[in-house]
C-alpha cells in the first residue's frame, strides 16, 4: 500500500496483555495540577526499564473533575496488577501528595482495584480522616499546605502495551517532524498514551542481545550507521533516520484508533517532504496475541 508516496509495509504490529489504571490530579490551577501529574508519570517510558509505562491522557476542565478544579488525567500500565498497585502508591505518595494543593480520584471503575489513599493516609500519623461518598472512601490527609484528599484505591482494567510505528525519512529533522504531527494527532484519540519522551522513541530495540545479561538490545535492522555493517538491515540508501512510536491503550480498538491516526498524520507529510515508509515491530507472534495489520488498520 501507497498512501502520499510513502510506502506502507504489508506487516502487523504485535501487542500484549498489561494491566492499567486512570486516575484524575486536581490542583489550584492547571500550572500546578500538570506539575503534580507531570511527576506521576515521570520515569515511566518502559516497563524494562522503570516497572510501569504511563503518561497524561488528556486536560480536564473544572467542570469535569470531581472536585471541581482544574484536573489532568493520567494512564497507568504494567504488566501485573502488583506491579501497578506498587507503582500506583508509590507515584502518589512521591509526586501528588508532595505537589501543593493536589489531591488525586480514580478514573475508571475496574474489576479489581489497586490501593492509593490506603496506604497513604498513614502519612497522616494519626490523624487522618476519612469520608464515604456515595460507597467510596476518600481519605484527608493532613499537609503543611491544608489536607491532601485521596481516594482509597482506584479501579485496574486488562489492557493493551506495545501497537506500534516505525517509519523512515531521508533526513532526521524530516523524521522528527513526521513524530511531532504523528502524536499529536495520537492524542485526540482518548484510552491511549504514548510513554517515551514526546511520545517517540528512537532506540527501538529487538527481543535478546549478544550479551546474556540484557533482555533487549538496539534493533540494528532499522539504524542508519549500521546500514553497511548489520546482516539484519532493512534501509535502503536513501534513509537518514528512523523513529518509532509506541502506544498503549485500554482496548484493542483504542490502540488501532490511535494507530492510523499516527499513519494518517506521517503520511499526510508524504514523499516530497521526505518520508519514505512505514512499518512496524513485530515477533512472529512470539510477544503478544494482539496483532495490529497495518492494512486492516488504514482499512
Amino acid at each position: 500500500m501507497k498512501i502520499n508516496g510513502v510506502y506502507i509495509e504489508d506487516t502487523y504490529a504485535e501487542a500484549f496483555d498489561m494491566r492499567a489504571t486512570r486516575v484524575i490530579i486536581t490542583g489550584p490551577d492547571e500550572t500546578w495540577a500538570n506539575h503534580a501529574a507531570n511527576a506521576f508519570t515521570g520515569f515511566a517510558t518502559s516497563v524494562i526499564g522503570c516497572g510501569v509505562e504511563g503518561g497524561i491522557e488528556t486536560q480536564l476542565p473544572a467542570a469535569e473533575t470531581p472536585d471541581g478544579r482544574p484536573g489532568v488525567a493520567c494512564l497507568l500500565f504494567a504488566v501485573s496488577s502488583k506491579d501497578l498497585g506498587k507503582q500506583v502508591s508509590n507515584r502518589v505518595g512521591q509526586a501528588v501528595l508532595t505537589a501543593p494543593g493536589s489531591a488525586i480520584y480514580s478514573g475508571i471503575e475496574g474489576e479489581r482495584q489497586v490501593p492509593m489513599g490506603s496506604q497513604i493516609r498513614f502519612f497522616g500519623d494519626g490523624y487522618q480522616a476519612s469520608k464515604v461518598v456515595d460507597g467510596v472512601r476518600y481519605w484527608r490527609v493532613p499537609v503543611m499546605d491544608g489536607e491532601f484528599i485521596c481516594q482509597e484505591s482506584t479501579g485496574m482494567v486488562s489492557a493493551v502495551g506495545g501497537g506500534n510505528l516505525i517509519f523512515s525519512a531521508r533526513s532526521h529533522r524530516q523524521a522528527l517532524d513526521a513524530a511531532a504531527d504523528a502524536v499529536a494527532a495520537m492524542k485526540q484519540e482518548s484510552g491511549v498514551i504514548m510513554p517515551f519522551p514526546g511520545g517517540v522513541v528512537r532506540s527501538g530495540s529487538k527481543v535478546g542481545s549478544q550479551y546474556k545479561a540484557l533482555m533487549a538490545s538496539s534493533n540494528d535492522a532499522y539504524c542508519p550507521t549500521l546500514r553497511g555493517v548489520s546482516p539484519r538491515s532493512e534501509l535502503g540508501p536513501e534513509v537518514g533516520a528512523v523513529l518509532e512510536i509506541v502506544v498503549n491503550g485500554l482496548t484493542p480498538d483504542h490502540v488501532a484508533r490511535a494507530m492510523r491516526s499516527g499513519i494518517q498524520a506521517i503520511t499526510g507529510r508524504g514523499s516530497e517532504q521526505g518520508v519514505l515508509t512505514v512499518t512496524a515491530g513485530n515477533y512472529g507472534g512470539k510477544l503478544g496475541k494482539h496483532h495490529f495489520h497495518l492494512r486492516e488498520v488504514m482499512a
